[in-house]
C-alpha cells in the first residue's frame, strides 16, 4: 500500500522563467515536506534541477512534436504509470493544456488548463513569480518563498578562481555585456567604455564569458574568469563568481537573472523586448534601466546610476 503523495510539478524552460520558478517550487517542498516531488523538464535543464533541492526526482520531456500519436502515447503511458497524486503545472502554455486534457484528466491539477481543479490562468500584466502567487494561493499553498526566489544552491565553490586572480581579497563586479545572440538588440554596446569609468574609480572588474562571448570579453579593460586551462566556466562555476560578487550590471540575459534570483545588487539594462518587470527583477536587489534602443543609452547615464547604487549600498 503506497502512502507518500506523489506530486508532479511542470517546469520545461527556459532559463529564465526556471529561475522565477525557483521560490513556487520551494513553498510547494514546503507544504508537501513528505511527499516524493518529480519536475518534469526538458533535457537542456536536466542538471540544473538535480542540483534543486526542493524536488526528489526528475522526469524528462523530450517535447517530441504532439502530432507524433506514437511518442505522445508513450509519454501518456509513462506519466500515468507514476499515478501522481497532484499536478502543479508552472509553464501553463498549450502543450501543458493538452498533457492535462490527454494524460491528467481526472488528476487534480493546479494551473492554466479549462476544467482543471484549481484554474489560475496567467494575467497579460504580470511576471511569472506574481502569477505563481496568485495559483498556489488559490490552492491553499502558504506563500513564503515564491516572490523572493533564491538560486544559490546553483553556485560551486570558485576559490581556486577567486585566489588566482586575487579577488578574494576585494570586492569586485560582475559585467555581463552578452546576450542572445538571437537577440542582438538586447546588448547594449557600451561596456567598454563603462569599464574605463569604472575603473578609473578604482574599482575591481571582471567579466565571465560564454562560449561565444570571448571576443566581446576581451575588448573590455578588466579581468575575463576562464577556467586555469583556458575553458569559460560553467553555469555553476559562474554562478559561484555571481554569489561571490559586490554587484552585478547586465543585459536581458541569463546570467543576469541567476544573479537577480541570488539576490546579489546589481543593475540591469533591458531594450523594448520585454517590459522588465516580466522578468521578475523587481523581486530581488537589482534596479533597471529600460530603453527602447540600448545604443540610445549613454554611458554617462549608466555610469552615474551604478555609483549612486554603490553609494546607497554602503
Amino acid at each position: 500500500m503506497r502512502t507518500m503523495e506523489r506530486i508532479l510539478v511542470i517546469k520545461l524552460s527556459a532559463l529564465g522563467d526556471i529561475m522565477q520558478a525557483e521560490g513556487a517550487m520551494h513553498d510547494i517542498r514546503r507544504h508537501h515536506p513528505r511527499a516524493e516531488i518529480t519536475v518534469l523538464t526538458t533535457p537542456a535543464y536536466r542538471v540544473l534541477m538535480e542540483r534543486c533541492p526542493w524536488v526528489d526526482r526528475i522526469f524528462i520531456d523530450p517535447r517530441d512534436s504532439r502530432f507524433r500519436l506514437d511518442r505522445m502515447f508513450s509519454l501518456r503511458q509513462r506519466l500515468r504509470a507514476e499515478y501522481f497524486d497532484l499536478v502543479y503545472d508552472l509553464q501553463q502554455v498549450g502543450r501543458t493544456d493538452f498533457y492535462y486534457r490527454w494524460f491528467f484528466q481526472g488528476t487534480p491539477w493546479v494551473g492554466g488548463a479549462p476544467g482543471c481543479s484549481y484554474y489560475c490562468r496567467r494575467p497579460a500584466d504580470r511576471c511569472a513569480a506574481d502569477h505563481f502567487a496568485i495559483c498556489l494561493k488559490l490552492a491553499g499553498v502558504p506563500v513564503a518563498h515564491t516572490l523572493r526566489c533564491d538560486v544559490s544552491w546553483m553556485a560551486d565553490d570558485v576559490g581556486d578562481i577567486l585566489q588566482r586572480t586575487g579577488l578574494d581579497r576585494c570586492p569586485y563586479i560582475v559585467l555581463i555585456p552578452g546576450g542572445s545572440a538571437e537577440h542582438p538588440e538586447k546588448r547594449w554596446p557600451y561596456f567598454g567604455e563603462l569599464a574605463e569609468g569604472l575603473l578609473a574609480q578604482g574599482l575591481r572588474l571582471v567579466t565571465v564569458p560564454g562560449p561565444d562571448e570571448m571576443e566581446l570579453c576581451r575588448k573590455i579593460s578588466c579581468d575575463m574568469l576562464l577556467e586555469a586551462d583556458g575553458r569559460y566556466l560553467n553555469i555553476f562555476r559562474l554562478a559561484g563568481v555571481l554569489k561571490n560578487a559586490a554587484f552585478v550590471v547586465g543585459n536581458d540575459t541569463g546570467p543576469t537573472h541567476i544573479a537577480v534570483h541570488m539576490q546579489i545588487p546589481g543593475l540591469a539594462l533591458f531594450s523594448d523586448h520585454i517590459p522588465a518587470v516580466f522578468s521578475g527583477i523587481q523581486h530581488g536587489r537589482f534596479a533597471w534601466i529600460e530603453r527602447a534602443r540600448l545604443a540610445e543609452l549613454s554611458v554617462a547615464v549608466v555610469r552615474q546610476r551604478v555609483m549612486s547604487l554603490l553609494e546607497n549600498a554602503r
